[in-house]
C-alpha cells in the first residue's frame, strides 16, 4: 500500500501567524506564508529594520485584515467622535488609547512600542499589557487618527473601538461574559452532582447498567460546554504563556482540567468507572469564582484609588471679584478657574482671558511650550507657564486621569520595588516546581496503587498554586494607599508605599513645610528716606504676585486690600529660589531675595525672612514676614528625630536657627540659604553615602530634589501642588501625621512577609495532603480560593488594625487611640 506523498511531507506553517499553509507559493526565501496580508507584514518589518519581532517570540503575529477593509474606518474623520476618542488634541500633537484584542504576547508589545519606526507620524506609543490598550502619540500635521487606525490594522492588530470604549464606565459589559461562564459551570456542577448521586448512594454495581451509562451519557453532554466555553480562558492562557516559551499560574490549572475531563470521559466510554465530571465540573465553578472575587477586589480598590480617596489638590475658582480655593472633586462643568505660573490644568477648558504658554510634558512626554489664545482648548495635564489665566471648565475632572499621567513612565525613578519582584520570581519558579511535584506524585502513585494516582496528580495542580502569594503585596500596599487616602496624604502608587518604608534620612523644607502660611504676618518696611507704598504701587505689586503660588507671594497678595484693583500684566517671569520680574501697566518691578533685586553682594537689611521690592529699578522697601510654625511641629520633629536622620534645608535665611536646632542634632544638618540646586546636590550627596532620602517641601523650589530623592512629598495648602516628579501629596492639615504615615508603610511590608509565610504554610501542608492522594480535586479546587480570600481577608484586617493603632483613619473609619 503507497503512502500519499502530502501525508510524508512536514506540516508547513505561516512564519507570521502560525496558521496552516496550504501551498508554499506564498513565501519569501524559505518562510512560508498563509496568505499575502502575512507576507506584506513581514515585508513592512523587515523594511523598517523590525526582524527582531520573529526573535522573540516563534510565529508571534496575527493575519491582518483583506486589502480594502479599512475603508470602514471612514468614521474615523469625523471631528466629534475624534474628540470623543481623543486624550489630547492642541491642533499639532495627539494622543489615544486604543483596545488591541489580538495583544498577547512580549513580541506584540516590542512591535506595538516600535511603531515610530515605521511611521514616522507616531512619536511615542506605550502598551498596557493587562488591560491590552496602547496608547499613541501622534503628529496631526502627518497623520490622521484614522491613519494610525489603518497602520495598526494593516499589521494585524486592529482595534477594537466601540461607544463602549468611549465611556470607561461600560467596564461591567466586559464582566458579563465571565459571569455567562460561572453560570454554565454552576448549571453543569449542579445537575452532574444531581445525576451522581444513585451511583454515590447506591453504590458501586447496585444501578443497573443501562442507568449507569444513561446518566454517564448526560453528564458527558453537560460536561462538554464547561470544558470548551467556561474553562477556555485557562487552556488559551496556558498556552499563550507555552507559546512565549515561560509557565504561567494557568498551565497547572489547564494540565489538571483536561487531565481530569479526559480520564472521565474515558472512564464513561469505556465503562471502567463512572468518572469524575463533577468533580471537573466543580472545578472550574469554583476557579470561576475565584477569579471573580479576585476581579472584583482588584476593582474596589482601583475605585477607591481613582474615585473614592482624598486627592489633596486644591484650585482657584473665581466668582465675579471673588477667588476661593476649593478641592477638585467640588469643581463643575461651567466653573471659572484661575491657573497661575506652574500650575496643573486639571481638567479640559477653554480659556478666557490671559496668554496661554503651556507645557504638555506631563501628558506627551515632550517640553515644547503651546501658544494658546482666548477661546482655545486646554487639556488636563498642561502647565502654564508664565502669568495666570483664567479658564472655563468643559469637563468633569477625571482623578483617574490625572492618575495615569502622574504614573507615566517619564516620571518614573530608580530602585523599583524589590518585594514585588521578589514575588514574581518566586511566582514565576514555583509553578515549574509544581508541575514536577505532580508528576513525581502521580508517577510514584502509578506503580504503588494506581488508584490514587490520578487524585494525586490532580490535586497537586490545583491545591498548589501561588495566587495567595502574588495577591499578598498589591492587597496589602492597595490597602495602605486607601488608608493614606483618607487620611489626606495621596501616594503616586504601590511602589512609593514600598520606597516610603525604607527611607532612613528625611529633608525637611522650611518655608511653607514647617512654617503655617496661613498665620504670617505681612508688615511693609520703607527703604531709608523711602515713602510707604503708594495705592498704584500696591496695585502694581499686587498684580505681579497674584500670578505666583510661592507661600510668600500668596500672603502678600492676601495682605494688600482687596479694594484695590490688579494693574495689566505684559510680562511675567519668575526665577525659582530668587524671585519675580515684571512688567505692569508699564513699569518694571522686581520682588524677591536680596541679591535678586538689590543685585548680588548686597546684605539683606532685614535679618528676617524678608521680600524686596523695586520698581522701575529703585528699591522701595521690602515685606517682612513674621513666620509661624506649624501647631505640633516640636512633637513632630521630635519623633522623626528618634527613628530618622533628620536635615532642615531651606531657601531662607538662618532666621529661627536657635529655634529649630534642638531638633537637627549635629554639625551640618542645617542649610540656609540653598538654591534649588544645592538641594539637588544634597539629595545626590546623600545617596552616594548609601542613605534613603525622602525630600519633604512646597514643590516650588524643590522639584530637582524632590525627582531626586528617593520619596517626594509635597505640601498641598490651597494650592494646586500636583508636581509630576513627587510621589506623594500631602494635605497641610494633615503634616503633623507624617511620622505615622511611616510607621505604617513599615508596618504594611512586614504585613506582606507575613501573608508569605502563611502562602507558604499552605502550600506545604496542601501538598503534603495532595501527594498521598487522599484529596480529590473537589477538595483541592476549594481549598485553592479559600487560600486566596484568606489571604486578602488578612491583609485588609491587619492593614485596618495597625492604621486604628496608630490613630489613622481605616477603611471602616475606625480610630483606637491618638497615639
Amino acid at each position: 500500500m503507497s503512502v500519499p506523498v502530502s501525508a510524508t511531507k512536514e506540516k508547513k506553517v505561516c512564519y507570521h501567524c502560525g496558521l496552516d499553509c496550504n501551498s508554499t507559493k506564498i513565501s519569501v526565501g524559505e518562510k512560508i506564508f498563509c496568505c499575502n496580508g502575512c507576507k506584506m507584514v513581514f515585508e513592512l518589518l523587515a523594511a523598517n529594520d523590525l526582524g527582531q519581532y520573529y526573535d522573540l517570540n516563534k510565529t508571534p503575529g496575527t493575519t491582518p485584515p483583506p486589502e480594502g477593509t479599512t475603508e470602514k474606518f471612514g468614521y474615523l474623520d469625523d471631528a466629534s467622535f475624534q474628540q470623543q476618542l481623543l486624550h489630547l488634541s492642541d491642533g499639532k500633537r495627539a494622543t489615544v488609547v486604543l483596545y488591541i484584542p489580538n495583544l498577547h504576547c512580549s513580541a506584540c508589545i516590542w512591535l506595538l512600542e516600535s511603531l515610530y519606526k515605521m511611521e514616522p507620524g507616531i512619536l511615542r506609543s506605550r502598551v498596557n499589557f493587562l488591560r491590552k490598550t496602547v496608547s499613541i502619540t501622534f503628529d496631526q500635521e502627518q497623520l490622521s487618527l484614522r491613519k494610525v487606525v489603518e497602520r495598526l490594522a494593516s499589521i494585524g492588530y486592529e482595534p477594537r473601538i466601540s461607544p463602549e470604549d468611549i465611556q470607561p464606565e461600560k467596564d461591567r459589559k466586559s464582566r458579563r461574559g465571565l459571569y455567562l461562564k460561572i453560570g454554565i459551570a454552576g448549571f453543569g456542577f449542579a445537575n452532574i452532582m444531581l445525576f451522581s448521586l444513585p451511583e454515590y448512594f447506591a453504590g458501586p454495581g447496585k444501578i443497573p447498567p443501562e442507568f449507569t451509562r444513561f446518566f454517564g451519557i448526560l453528564n458527558i453532554l453537560l460536561a462538554l460546554p464547561v470544558f470548551f466555553y467556561s474553562s477556555w480562558d485557562y487552556f488559551r492562557s496556558a498556552w499563550y504563556s507555552l507559546k512565549s516559551r515561560s509557565v504561567n499560574m494557568d498551565v497547572p490549572i489547564a494540565m489538571g482540567i483536561i487531565t481530569l475531563f479526559s480520564r472521565s470521559i474515558f472512564e464513561i466510554v469505556t465503562r471502567h468507572g463512572p468518572g469524575w465530571l463533577d468533580s471537573f465540573s466543580g472545578l472550574v465553578f469554583l476557579l470561576l469564582l475565584g477569579k471573580l472575587f479576585q476581579e472584583k477586589t482588584y476593582q474596589t480598590l482601583s475605585f477607591e484609588r481613582d474615585y473614592k480617596s482624598y486627592f489633596p489638590v486644591s484650585v482657584i475658582r473665581v466668582s465675579g471679584e471673588k477667588e476661593k480655593s476649593v478641592p477638585l472633586s467640588r469643581l463643575r462643568i461651567g466653573d471659572r478657574i484661575l491657573i497661575r505660573n506652574n500650575e496643573i490644568v486639571p481638567a479640559d477648558s477653554v480659556l478666557i482671558r490671559g496668554k496661554g504658554r503651556i507645557d504638555y510634558s506631563f501628558v506627551t512626554g515632550e517640553s515644547e511650550t503651546v501658544t494658546k489664545v482666548s477661546g482655545d482648548l486646554i487639556f488636563a495635564g498642561g502647565r502654564q507657564e508664565g502669568s495666570a489665566i483664567e479658564l472655563e471648565v468643559v469637563r468633569d475632572v477625571s482623578q483617574s486621569y490625572l492618575t495615569q499621567l502622574w504614573n507615566s513612565d517619564a516620571f518614573k525613578k530608580q530602585g523599583g520595588a524589590g518585594i514585588t519582584s521578589l514575588a514574581n520570581q518566586i511566582s514565576k519558579y514555583f509553578t515549574a516546581i509544581v508541575i514536577i511535584i505532580a508528576s513525581l506524585a502521580g508517577l510514584y502513585w502509578l506503580f504503588v496503587n494506581p488508584e490514587h494516582a490520578l487524585n494525586a496528580f490532580t490535586a497537586v495542580l490545583i491545591i498548589a498554586c501561588p495566587c495567595a502569594l502574588a495577591l499578598a503585596t498589591p492587597f496589602t500596599l492597595g490597602n495602605v494607599l486607601r488608608i493614606f487616602g483618607r487620611n489626606r496624604l495621596f501616594m503616586k502608587n504601590s511602589t512609593a508605599v514600598e520606597q516610603l518604608s525604607r527611607v532612613d534620612t528625611i529633608l525637611l523644607d522650611k518655608t511653607g513645610t514647617l512654617t503655617d502660611t496661613k498665620k504670617i504676618n505681612v508688615t511693609f518696611i520703607p527703604a531709608p528716606d523711602k515713602q510707604p507704598l503708594s495705592r498704584d504701587e500696591l496695585c502694581l505689586i499686587k498684580t505681579v504676585v497674584r500670578h505666583s503660588t510661592h507661600p510668600h507671594s500668596r500672603r502678600i497678595y492676601a495682605s494688600i486690600e482687596p479694594a484695590v484693583y490688579d494693574g495689566i500684566l505684559k510680562r511675567f517671569e519668575e526665577f525659582p529660589g530668587k524671585g519675580i520680574e515684571a512688567e505692569v501697566s508699564g513699569h518694571t518691578l522686581r520682588i524677591g531675595s536680596a541679591g535678586f533685586v538689590k543685585g548680588e553682594g548686597n546684605e539683606p537689611i532685614d535679618p528676617g525672612s524678608a521680600v524686596y521690592i523695586a520698581i522701575d529699578g529703585e528699591l522701595k522697601g521690602h515685606f517682612r514676614l513674621n513666620i509661624q510654625y506649624r501647631k505640633g511641629y516640636t512633637r513632630l520633629l521630635k519623633r522623626l528625630g528618634e527613628r530618622y536622620k533628620l536635615l532642615l534645608v531651606s531657601g531662607d535665611n538662618d532666621r529661627g536657627k536657635k529655634i529649630l536646632e534642638p531638633f537637627f542634632a549635629g554639625e551640618g544638618a542645617m542649610f540656609f540659604n540653598q538654591t534649588p540646586f544645592d538641594k539637588l546636590k544634597l539629595v545626590e550627596s546623600l545617596q552616594r553615602s548609601g542613605r534613603r532620602v525622602m525630600m519633604v517641601g512646597d514643590g516650588l523650589n524643590d522639584a530637582g530634589a524632590l525627582k531626586q530623592s528617593d520619596i517626594g512629598i509635597t505640601i498641598s495648602e490651597d494650592v494646586n501642588s500636583f508636581f509630576p516628579a513627587c510621589d506623594g501629596i500631602l494635605d497641610a492639615g494633615s503634616f503633623s501625621l507624617l511620622p505615622r504615615f511611616l510607621q505604617c508603610s513599615s508596618y504594611g511590608m512586614r504585613i506582606i512577609r507575613v501573608s508569605f509565610v502563611i502562602s507558604f504554610l499552605y502550600n506545604a501542608i496542601g501538598l503534603g495532603f495532595a501527594v498521598q492522594g487522599i484529596l480529590s480535586p473537589l477538595i483541592s479546587a476549594i481549598l485553592m480560593p479559600l487560600s486566596s480570600i484568606s489571604v486578602v481577608v488578612f491583609t485588609t484586617v491587619s492593614t485596618n488594625l495597625i492604621a486604628g493603632k496608630l490613630g489613622l483613619k481605616g477603611y471602616y473609619g475606625f480610630k483606637t487611640n491618638n497615639s
